[in-house]
């Protein structure tokens, strides 16, 4: 067992925890199901991450405390969180653009006509595939050895320890020290299926194919201590002509705010208008996953469609709303009945899509609470929509060294976890925009410090884990 350390993903959190440990003085070694061009599982898909700062930097402006980011947390949450875990996840955030800006990656200010996240997000310069780009470089620079197409079936424990990862080809690589970073089950629609019902085979899946869940599997049959639910994870609202997989970022919805959401009975369901969209769009999969057929429609008039940036796909349009409900396939005058009675309802004056603005609807269940604009300046734009699954929440519990926890509460003798895998620990339900990469990024900086002074490495050199009290 000559290998210092095995690192099983070659996203986010697996390159920050390679870089942490091959700088600490450890051999490392990363291994991705995935063939060279579409390495990095869903980190490929991201844009950002976000961070606590407690003025401007060079990426972030103003302030974003962290009692700000704890209160955004535990309301999304709703209190469905490991406190511990994610007030050290919050605080360690404050140091992750300055470090990947040193190891490469580039920022850039937000973009326009998306989230409004210019104080809260830090945006990768050309995107997740960029990030990935420029930590391998950096890894590689640094002596990391990376194996692509390299597909773990199960790993070979006996009492919390792991002794060897088995690769589809019967293949068995040993380390002292293994870190697990290869994400969730979300491609696993029979998996899902176990939570969700049939409703889950009508999901599409926004990022990687290779996320099947079998390091999850092997880790949860052997002992290791599960979080979060099968049921939840990260859903949006995506456009319904998006492929199965690897759609990405672009085929997301983000008119929801602007417009009305209906099912194919052209029923509301929902506040479009609940919260900004940063602290809702993660809701909505759930919502059009609980919708007849898992569909919904978004239905948008000239004045809204101008507020957000539009999918990849070209909106389907008509210069009257009935000639749009005959191009969805809805019943042209029932939706025409949804849409005279949300404009009814709406009060007059312009809306403030800067702030929680209150133009709240009157009469309607449900309400729409913020944003209520009448949907009547043609030509009027509608996008189909389905549940589109990012990553799932549920996965192996962790301390605060990231060591996984066996069922008896004890840490494993050699296992790690960073990313989606462990992600529930934070995640118990809900999302903030950019989180998943700040939990990624935290994570495996810890686990590759724990696993290097663990190993007695001369040049480690530790990442604080002492959150606030």
């Amino acid at each position: 067992m000559g290998l210092d350390v095995l690192v099983i993903g070659a996203g986010n959190a697996g390159l920050c925890a390679a870089i942490t440990a091959v700088e600490a003085g450890c051999s490392v070694l990363v291994i991705d199901a995935a063939q060279k061009d579409m390495r990095g599982g869903n980190t490929r898909h991201t844009r950002n991450l976000r961070a606590m700062h407690d003025a401007p930097t060079d990426v972030l402006t103003d302030a974003y405390s962290f009692e700000e980011y704890f209160d955004d947390l535990m309301r999304v949450t709703k209190g469905l969180t490991n406190r511990e875990l994610a007030r050290l996840t919050l605080e360690k955030s404050a140091e992750l653009t300055a470090w990947l800006g040193e190891r490469g990656v580039r920022f850039q200010p937000a973009l326009s006509g998306t989230l409004n996240l210019g104080r809260t997000n830090a945006f990768f310069l050309g995107g997740g595939r960029a990030l990935l780009n420029s930590l391998c470089h950096h890894a590689e620079d640094l002596g990391v050895a990376f194996r692509y197409e390299a597909e773990v079936t199960e790993l070979k424990m006996d009492d919390g320890f792991c002794h060897g990862v088995v690769l589809t080809d019967g293949e068995v690589l040993s380390a002292k020290r293994v870190i697990i970073t290869a994400g969730g089950f979300e491609a696993n629609l029979e998996w899902l299926a176990e939570g969700w019902g049939d409703a889950a085979r009508n999901f599409l899946v926004r990022g990687t194919p290779h996320n099947r869940g079998a390091v999850l599997k092997s880790l949860l049959d052997q002992g290791a201590r599960k979080v979060g639910e099968l049921d939840q994870c990260h859903a949006v609202a995506i456009d319904a002509r998006a492929p199965l997989t690897d759609g990405g970022i672009a085929s997301r919805i983000d008119g929801v705010p602007f417009g009305l959401v209906i099912n194919r009975n052209a029923e509301r369901f929902y506040d479009e208008g609940e919260d900004f969209w940063p602290k809702r769009y993660a809701i909505w999969g759930r919502l059009v996953a609980g919708q007849p057929d898992q569909v919904a429609y978004a239905i948008l008039d000239a004045e809204g469609v101008s507020r957000f940036m539009p999918s990849v796909f070209t909106p389907i349009s008509a210069d009257t709303i009935e000639d749009l409900a005959d191009k969805l396939g809805l019943d042209a005058a029932a939706t025409r009945r949804t849409v005279d009675a949300f404009n009814a309802a709406c009060p007059d004056g312009p809306i403030d899509q800067s702030i929680l603005d209150g133009q709240s609807t009157s009469g309607l269940t449900p309400e729409k609470t913020n944003w209520a604009a009448r949907i009547e300046t043609p030509p009027f734009t509608g996008y189909p929509l389905r549940p589109g699954i990012t990553f799932t929440y549920m996965g192996v519990e962790v301390n605060d060294r990231a060591e996984i926890l066996m069922e008896d509460g004890r840490p494993s003798r050699n296992l790690y976890a960073a990313g989606e895998v462990m992600a529930g620990n934070v995640l118990g339900q809900g999302y903030l925009a950019g989180i998943g990469m700040t939990i990624g990024g935290v994570f495996g900086r810890i686990a590759g410090a724990e696993a290097a002074l663990r190993l007695n490495r001369p040049n480690n050199s530790t990442v604080t884990t002492k959150a606030r009290a």
